[in-house]
Parts: structure tokens; sequence; C-alpha cells
């Protein structure tokens, strides 16, 4: 058993998937005060800012920590979470018919081992359906996700090719984590 420091429905999903029992239940970490000029410096202070966070509050000594975070880039861009439709609109379009790299760094922490952990997957994208675009605009899917992006929803369908790990791009290396658990 484990304790995912995360709120993110996706980890917990694969998580379970992946046959490794958790608790779920976190402390929030303040994303908006990092300054970074790479993506996976930003993503390894989110992520250290929120292992922090849990370490502080949670300790390892009842469960294993743990923390992940993921940072979505195209055209050299950070591209975070959007906060308006607009802002979502925007920052879709800018991988619309590039390549997206989704960056996830994690960090995991029983009394025995330590691991942290920054993985990256490419997917190169076709141009986005307008039409499609808009109703994935008006649902309200994005919110709450690195650059506005789903792979495993709206995305799919415009992924032309993939290099690494679905579920890096989904929020968790879980074929390394489970190599060291």
């Amino acid at each position: 058993m484990i304790r995912l420091a995360s709120s993110s429905y996706t980890r917990a999903m694969l998580l379970k998937k992946a046959g490794i029992e958790f608790l779920q239940e976190s402390k929030e970490f303040d994303e908006d005060s990092i300054i970074a000029s790479s993506p996976k410096n930003f993503v390894y202070q989110a992520t250290l800012g929120k292992y922090e966070v849990n370490i502080e509050a949670f300790g390892i000594e009842d469960y294993p920590l743990l923390v992940a975070d993921t940072v979505v880039t195209a055209d050299n861009k950070i591209l975070r979470k959007a906060n308006s439709l607009e802002s979502a609109r925007e920052i879709l379009m800018t991988q619309s018919g590039s390549i997206t790299s989704i960056v996830t760094c994690m960090i995991y922490h029983s009394k025995h081992k330590k691991i942290i952990d920054i993985s990256q997957t490419d997917y190169l994208f076709s141009e986005f359906d307008k039409d499609d675009l808009e109703k994935y605009l008006r649902n309200g899917e994005w919110r709450g996700k690195a650059g506005a992006c789903m792979v495993e929803g709206f995305c799919k369908s415009y992924i032309k090719e993939v290099r690494g790990y679905e579920s890096t791009a989904m929020g968790l290396n879980v074929e390394l984590l489970k190599a060291f658990l």
C-alpha cells in the first residue's frame, strides 16, 4: 500500500490498472510561485514542492509516499493548466499539427528507497478539427489538465506518432514505478 499524494483521478486510475494498492490524500502546493525556463526544471520544482508539503504532513512511516506532476510543452513553450476557455483554445492550437512533449516527474519515498524520475513522452499531432476542438472546449474536460491536453480523450484521435509511455503522458510512469515496487 502506498499513499498517492495527488488529487488526480487519472493517476489513481493508472495505479488501479497497474494493480498497485494505494490510498489517495494530499496537501496542496502552490505551483504559481515557480519560475522556470525549461519544462523539466518546472516539473521537477513542482514535484519537489509537492513532495516537501506532503512528506511534512504524512511522512513515510505508515505508507510510502508518491507525488507527481506533469507539464506539457510545444513550440518551446511551457503549457500550464488553462485558466479560461480562451487560454485553453490558445494552448491547444499551439499543439495542433505539432510535436507536443509531456514531461512527468515523480518522487516515490519509502523507508527503504527513494526514487526521483523525470520521463517524457512525445506526440506528433495532426491538425485539430475546429468543430471537434470547440466541442471539447465547451464540455470542459480540459479543466485541470496540464496543457489542456487529454491524450486518452480529445487528443487521442489526432495522434500520428508516439515516442514514450502513455502512462507518462497521463501523469505517472507506472512502468518504472512497478519495476521498483
